[in-house]
């Protein structure tokens, strides 16, 4: 229903500012009635992290910060919702206006800053939805401000461990000054071991994933310190990419010199050339999530070719709505038939060799 009005929703919502137009996003997804998701197509389906997914398109963080309506986004068809990032204490972020459509360009530039209603109002919301269906992780923070980001991200995991299928270790976010130092191999080593330390002490049975993800604006040399560190550390997989802070020539929106983290199309080959560089690096010994510009099934099925089990979109629901969700399902069965492939498995990381120098 809702990907059959969003062509008549959107030039109301866009005529309204970003981040206004979201919040009335939330609250009628939060007002649509309760109801089973189509089923998937067994071939769209993904054993990866000790689960199985029935789709790999997943919905990124960012889009339901506070854990409101996982519930209503798994029943548009995603394979899984990643809801935070989150933050062990209440943060506004910054100030608004801080979110920026570039329509020319199919992107999104945010500088939220990592706002957050706060790990108990989230744990909360988390803990009402306990044994229902559908895959559900979080995506964990630390405070603008805090004395020790480390323990923050524990204290995240202390709490969520137990009632979420993975937890995403954001050590990416260009919105939080210095949050991407943390990407440094010592800090990384020892934010990943006591995170994995914290995981296993809080969650007994339900051992929930634990996912790196990381920024674009990254060298080859610190990719490999990143590979190393989390093939060392024994997380179950990296998610390739964060926004970026480049802003490449192509741009033409009004908003392009916001300052902030730039997502959608443009972040699409530059996300795409380290998913393949990071598939080159830990092959099947590492499962890969591939975000960044996901806007169509073409794009999903080069990121698979790229290196990802998983893929993850967002930027691109504000301009082609939920019914894009149904659309790169239906493209990745066709590429399929083409293929004659039972799954997606066999074009996993096909073309990474190619891609991480051309895409």
């Amino acid at each position: 229903m809702l990907a059959a009005l969003f062509p008549l929703a959107r030039p109301l919502l866009h005529a309204l500012d970003a981040e206004t137009a979201h919040a009335l996003t939330l609250r009628t997804l939060a007002h649509l009635p309760p109801g089973p998701a189509r089923p998937d197509d067994p071939r769209l389906g993904v054993g990866v992290l000790g689960r199985h997914f029935p789709n790999p398109v997943g919905l990124a963080a960012g889009f339901d910060k506070g854990a409101e309506v996982p519930d209503a986004l798994l029943r548009l068809g995603f394979g899984f919702v990643e809801v935070g990032g989150v933050v062990p204490r209440p943060q506004p972020g910054n100030a608004r206006p801080r979110v920026f459509r570039l329509p020319a360009d199919g992107a999104v530039i945010n500088r939220f800053g990592l706002n957050s209603e706060g790990l108990e109002v989230v744990r909360a919301r988390l803990a009402a939805r306990r044994g229902r269906p559908g895959l559900v992780g979080v995506n964990i923070g630390a405070n603008k401000d805090s004395a020790d980001r480390i323990a923050d991200y524990v204290a995240c995991t202390r709490s969520l461990a137990g009632l979420v299928d993975f937890l995403t270790v954001n050590v990416s976010s260009p919105n939080t000054p210095g949050l991407r130092d943390l990407q440094g191999e010592a800090f990384l080593d020892d934010l990943l071991a006591r995170v994995i330390e914290a995981r296993d002490a809080a969650a007994g049975a339900a051992r929930p994933a634990v996912l790196l993800k990381i920024a674009p604006d990254i060298g080859l040399d610190t990719l490999d310190a990143i590979a190393a560190t989390a093939l060392r550390r024994g997380i179950d997989a990296l998610v390739v990419s964060n926004t970026t802070v480049a802003r490449p020539a192509s741009l033409t929106g009004a908003a392009r010199a916001q300052t902030g983290g730039l997502s959608g199309r443009p972040l699409f080959s530059p996300s795409t050339r380290l998913l393949a560089e990071a598939y080159r690096r830990v092959g099947a010994g590492l499962p890969l999530v591939g975000v960044g510009g996901i806007d169509s099934a073409e794009a999903a099925w080069i990121k698979i070719r790229a290196g990802a089990r998983l893929l993850q979109l967002y930027s691109a629901l504000v301009y082609a709505g939920p019914g894009l969700v149904a659309d790169i399902k239906a493209g990745l069965l066709r590429h399929l038939a083409r293929d004659g492939a039972p799954d997606l498995s066999a074009a996993v990381g096909r073309d990474a060799e190619v891609l991480a120098r051309t895409a």
